[in-house]
């Protein structure tokens, strides 16, 4: 009885045990079970079958029932225990710590098989699946399956309602296209689409089972993890060459994405995070840990930019837009720490507008070194650029502001070395053009030089946000050095790479009146911006703090400061020599 019961488990598979007419030949079984020999989709989940024929063509015992259809239900008892352990030799199923579900299926079943193993599948696998926070779906030893369970394994991970045009499948020997819609209704529940799912492949995943994974991952659905698929074929079907004991496997049907308007066929499905076959699974569980934590990061993030922004309105807009992005599944695909830092990043300047807000590395400052007098001399020579041009005009260049304390350290040797070399000319040119910006606590004392020391000018007034305070920019009373002054003329050079501080400084000065400024409209950034941790995770996020208190709004801050005389920032520095020539011209 025992090796009957085995002989006709794979039945169940197939379809249902019955018997039309009541009177049967004893060869009844082993009829049935050449079929299965012959036509199952894992013979080698058949072992020992040939054996239990001709066992099976002499078992009175079961022979003997006279009723066809008690018979048939007999065979079906006793096979569905049988079936519970061929499942489980072809599905694995975990639950994995966090909460992450594993599951792992070698055979696509077709859509009428599923529905009368459906109960069962529900039952040993399913329902065990739905209560988990995330899925890993395990394809990468799935190299068979049915067309029609495509749909069906598709429609799981998808919402309910208008069903979704998913794949369409090209038969050549009918010469029809048959289009795959996701179901709307199913047996059991849907896994939620908010819930992560990751697919893992193999360079043995083939057939059916790609196309469920390029389906699942051009829906957005689904991440694939591990290798590129083997590009086989939605359908091969083995062809007799006429009379002749010769067969040839044809590929008969084609797969057509309707999203992609491509196939995976022959190229095969290539992953999004690619790692070999071995490392796909802890590369998975990797992913799904990090896509648990992102709510709490994109929600922290939204609520320090709302709290510390410089322009409240702006960071008030953002972090909503931000946390919209968030329960529209826009983070669901993040792969990795530095994909979601690319990511969380590029969404704040396109909601911000601001090229400073965006995530950061907290980089711990080096400690002060401590120069030697010649070692300062030399460093000078190589952050400053001087000379003198024709008609006694002076030439400053340099490319990033330092912080006030450690300019004032070395202001006389600055003052010896670079700034004596132009303070006595007749008209300056301070090429900006290369300036990246940096601390802008020395602005104030720059400034100064420019202007005369009778009274004292308020350069500009700056909001800090966190503190709710306005801080006054005035220039100082006292500087190392010869003043400029106020009378001669001074031209400063833009481009759009001039940033920060730099901005800052040609703003003061052009609002002022005190500078012509030529070249291009400078990059718009934001003064200085401070580093915060989100919460107790290793994201960072640089949020400007400061902006200049005008009752406009931004002064420079993501617009940028526009010259007097725009030209190519190449072009500048001749066309502020061209004004000058012409300017002393006209006194002679």
């Amino acid at each position: 009885m025992a090796k009957l019961i085995f002989l006709v488990a794979p039945l169940l598979v197939l379809g249902n045990i019955a018997f039309i007419h009541a009177g049967f030949a004893p060869n009844v079984i082993i009829d049935m079970a050449k079929i299965v020999i012959d036509n199952y989709c894992s013979p080698e989940k058949l072992a020992g079958m040939k054996e239990a024929i001709e066992a099976a063509g002499s078992n009175t015992e079961v022979l003997s029932i006279p009723d066809a259809e008690t018979l048939a239900n007999v065979l079906s008892a006793g096979v569905q225990t049988t079936v519970i352990a061929v499942l489980q030799t072809s599905i694995k199923l975990d639950i994995l710590e966090g909460n992450i579900g594993y599951l792992r299926i070698d055979h696509i079943l077709g859509e009428d098989v599923a529905e009368k193993v459906g109960p069962l599948l529900l039952d040993l696998v399913w329902n065990k699946i739905l209560p988990t926070s995330a899925l890993i779906f395990d394809l990468r030893y799935t190299s068979s399956g049915d067309i029609s369970g495509i749909p069906y394994i598709v429609s799981y991970f998808t919402e309910a309602g208008t069903p979704i045009h998913i794949d369409s499948i090209y038969d050549r020997p009918s010469n029809t296209t048959t289009k795959l819609f996701s179901m709307s209704t199913l047996l059991g529940e849907r896994y939620s689409t908010s819930k992560p799912l990751i697919i893992l492949t193999s360079k043995n995943t083939k057939g059916i089972a790609e196309d469920v994974a390029y389906c699942l991952q051009n829906l957005k659905r689904a991440t694939i993890v591990g290798e590129k698929t083997a590009g086989g074929s939605v359908k091969v079907d083995k062809i007799q060459v006429r009379d002749t004991g010769f067969y040839v496997t044809v590929p008969t049907a084609k797969s057509v994405n309707p999203i992609t308007g491509s196939t995976w066929e022959v190229t095969g499905v290539t992953p999004n995070v690619e790692v070999n076959a071995e490392d796909a699974l802890a590369t998975a569980i990797k992913i799904v840990t990090l896509l648990n934590r992102v709510p709490a990061i994109i929600e922290g993030s939204a609520t320090l930019i709302a709290d510390n922004y410089a322009f409240e309105d702006i960071g008030a807009a953002v972090a909503e837009k931000l946390k919209g992005l968030l329960a529209n599944g826009e983070y669901s695909k993040v792969v990795s720490k530095d994909s979601l830092e690319m990511k969380l990043s590029a969404d704040l300047r396109t909601l911000s507008g601001d090229k400073s807000l965006k995530t950061t590395s907290n980089v711990p400052a080096l400690p002060p070194m401590n120069y030697s007098p010649e070692m300062y001399i030399e460093l000078i020579k190589v952050s400053f650029h001087t000379d003198v041009f024709e008609d006694n005009i002076g030439y400053l260049r340099f490319d990033m502001f330092g912080d006030f304390e450690e300019v004032k350290a070395i202001a006389q040797i600055i003052v010896e070395h670079v700034w004596n070399k132009v303070v006595n000319t007749d008209a300056m040119i301070v090429d900006l053009r290369n300036n990246i910006g940096g601390p802008t606590t020395a602005i104030a004392g720059f400034c100064s030089y420019f202007f005369d020391s009778d009274k004292q000018i308020v350069l500009d007034r700056l909001y800090d946000r966190p503190s709710g305070t306005t801080t006054e920019l005035r220039t100082l009373p006292e500087l190392t050095g010869t003043r400029y002054g106020s009378k001669k003329s001074l031209v400063m050079l833009t481009s759009r790479a001039t940033a920060g501080a730099a901005e800052e400084f040609v703003y003061i000065m052009k609002k002022l009146g005190r500078a012509m400024i030529v070249g291009e409209t400078t990059a718009g950034t934001s003064h200085p911006p401070k580093t915060f941790r989100v919460g107790e995770t290793d994201i960072f996020l640089s949020i400007p703090t400061v902006h200049s208190d005008t009752a406009a709004g931004p002064a420079w801050e993501g617009a940028g400061v526009a010259p007097h005389i725009p030209v190519p920032a190449d072009a500048a520095l001749e066309t502020a020599k061209g004004i000058f020539k012409k300017h002393f011209a006209g006194q002679k």
